[in-house]
């Protein structure tokens, strides 16, 4: 069955302990956030807020940013949300691409290799500390000395670890070390620091698959493939719902439609969609917006008795 998690993040405190009530009883599988220092709320800060009003859905950053968190601190955070939620800490990390982000910190943006070294030197690292291992590190991309996670250790034995990506490298590290492929499907970074080509043909998307299979070839059992919607829109007209969107990103409306990284239809056509999915390339699970919440609710019941 596929599985649902919303990314949101907070604007006031009621509003926010609201939210995560509703994402439970709507029945999605997780609650997430995204992690923009400066820009967005503190990610495990909002998550403890929403342990402590939830008792199912799981909890996690979507995705913590490489770049400028550091392992211990990331680790601790993480083991923490595990324990104040009983066990429902999740953890995602990506590359970190906005390039003011890195610059408040006093670092400069690295190039594409350099962000990719640090960012599976940094999941390695947080995932050995998580695991209960003293770690050292000593690299120009990332430095540790002995380090361990003493207290607070986590509930989990093994914490989920999402790897969110559509780079070759990292996806091919994901396929074999992560439990989670986060499937970005956005490619070069615009100058806006923020918005992003996309990478949503199918052509594309089996390329980006191919780099997972092959990283995983070998392990018994295959990461689970999730994808990271940008557009839902329940709708009678598909195509006139679809059309600036495809306009947008330079795809014909078929190819829009075609690709996991949009939900638009009528239910019964969003529900053959993520069947279809799940058939063509293996996803399974999908994180959307918090605008999704209410369009989506129908459609998580429809799947939770299909």
């Amino acid at each position: 069955m596929a599985t649902f998690t919303l990314q949101a993040t907070p604007s006031d405190g009621p509003s926010w302990l609201e939210l995560a009530r509703r994402t439970e009883a709507a029945g999605f599988d997780a609650l997430s956030t995204a992690d923009h220092p400066g820009a967005a709320a503190s990610p495990f800060v909002a998550l403890a807020a929403a342990a402590a009003v939830t008792e199912r859905i799981g909890l996690g950053s979507y995705v913590s940013n490489a770049g400028v968190r550091e392992p211990m601190l990331l680790a601790s955070d993480v083991a923490s949300l595990d324990l104040l939620s009983g066990g429902r800490a999740r953890f995602g990390l990506g590359a970190g691409h906005t390039p003011a982000e890195w610059r408040a910190i006093g670092r400069e943006r690295p190039d594409v290799a350099g962000r990719v070294r640090r960012c599976l030197a940094v999941a390695d690292a947080v995932r050995a500390l998580l695991d209960g291992e003293e770690v050292t590190v000593d690299s120009p991309d990332l430095a540790l000395r002995g380090a361990r996670l003493e207290k607070p250790r986590p509930v989990q034995r093994r914490i989920p670890f999402t790897l969110g990506t559509a780079n070759s490298a990292m996806l091919r590290w994901a396929g074999a070390h992560a439990d989670v492929v986060g499937l970005s499907g956005l490619g070069r970074t615009l100058p806006d620091g923020y918005a992003h080509t996309v990478r949503w043909r199918e052509a594309d998307i089996d390329r980006q698959l191919d780099c997972v299979a092959a990283g995983a070839a070998g392990r018994a059992e295959p990461p689970v493939l999730e994808a990271l919607v940008q557009h839902v829109a329940v709708t009678d007209d598909a195509e006139a719902a679809a059309a600036p969107t495809a306009a947008d990103v330079g795809l014909t409306v078929a190819e829009l439609l075609a690709t996991p990284f949009v939900l638009i239809g009528t239910e019964d056509e969003i529900v053959a969609a993520i069947a279809g999915h799940r058939r063509r390339w293996g996803v399974t699970r999908f994180v959307v917006r918090e605008d999704a919440l209410d369009p989506l609710t129908p459609v998580l019941a429809r799947l939770a008795t299909s």
